[in-house]
């Protein structure tokens, strides 16, 4: 039996066009190489995510015919993994707003995107000082100076990425997204990523945490987006970007999974693009969103 795969939304409103193809190829990494499917839902922005978007998304997940193995796993419910987790990690408490760490990334020799280690050698006094004022720490993971971790995507090739001072716990004491995910992976037993595109980036410093937690490294598929005609990634102000606005405009949920596996070269039906599927024929490159796109 192949390693699990999985799709894990955050329930924070409908999933767009962009979303449900990433479900599909999710879905179809798994299928057709035998493995189980799992859903998760990354639920840990508590202030964003809501019980009704989470039943939208399953219901959509199922209307454009994709199903999954055992019971839906959600993140609010799996703190205690992550406390571990986060117990096992040589951390250090940082103070810096994002704010301060974009200013950072701005001043010359600044590194682009990177946490410039600010609070990483604060002593008690000064860490006490900040505490005073107020200021409530995240958890950094302390990473060696200069670190990078390379990969081999099975949709974009070699990439090789920086790793810096990840955090790890937020400043509102939840697990951070890069922890929570690495560890749900490990648990669920999940042997290929497959996400959009747009994440591969936050890969090498979730790569370092599995070897850091001497987890083994799960295999990564990062898949093309499907954006506006502006060129921004989907949202709201785009139209006819959800499968609830596609049947408004009378267009069914087979049609649309149709157009979505007709916009990266497959089958239109779901069966026969199973059967058929091969990820090395994936195109690299992002599909505009058009009338004639996903039709």
């Amino acid at each position: 039996m192949a390693p699990n795969g999985r799709y894990a939304p955050s329930p924070s409103g409908p999933l767009h066009l962009g979303n449900l193809r990433t479900a599909l190829l999710a879905w179809l990494f798994a299928r057709s190489a035998g493995a189980r499917f799992l859903v998760r839902v990354e639920d840990l922005d508590r202030g964003r995510s809501r019980p009704e978007h989470e039943a939208g998304q399953l219901a959509d997940l199922a209307a454009i015919g994709l199903d999954w193995d055992g019971e839906v796993v959600r993140q609010s419910e799996r703190s205690a993994l992550y406390d571990a987790a986060i117990a096992r990690l040589d951390t250090y408490p940082c103070f810096c707003t994002r704010a301060e760490i974009r200013e950072a990334a701005s001043a010359p020799h600044g590194a682009v995107g990177l946490y410039p280690g600010t609070c990483r050698e604060l002593t008690t006094a000064q860490r006490a000082q900040r505490e005073a004022e107020g200021r409530r720490p995240a958890l950094r993971l302390r990473a060696p100076a200069g670190l990078r971790a390379g990969f081999v995507d099975r949709v974009l090739g070699p990439f090789d990425g920086p790793v810096d001072d990840l955090v790890v716990r937020r400043n509102d004491g939840i697990a951070a997204y890069n922890l929570a995910v690495v560890v749900d992976d490990h648990d669920q037993g999940i042997g290929e990523v497959v996400r959009g595109a747009d994440l591969i980036d936050a890969t090498p410093g979730q790569l370092h945490l599995c070897d850091v937690l001497g987890f083994e490294r799960p295999a990564h598929a990062h898949v093309p987006l499907v954006l506006a005609p502006d060129g921004a990634r989907l949202a709201k102000r785009h139209g006819a970007v959800t499968l609830a606005d596609r049947a408004a405009a009378g267009e069914s949920a087979a049609a649309v999974r149709a157009g979505l596996l007709a916009s990266v070269g497959l089958p239109r039906d779901l069966a026969a693009a199973c059967a058929t599927f091969d990820p090395s024929a994936l195109p690299s490159e992002s599909t505009v969103l058009t009338p004639e796109a996903i039709r």
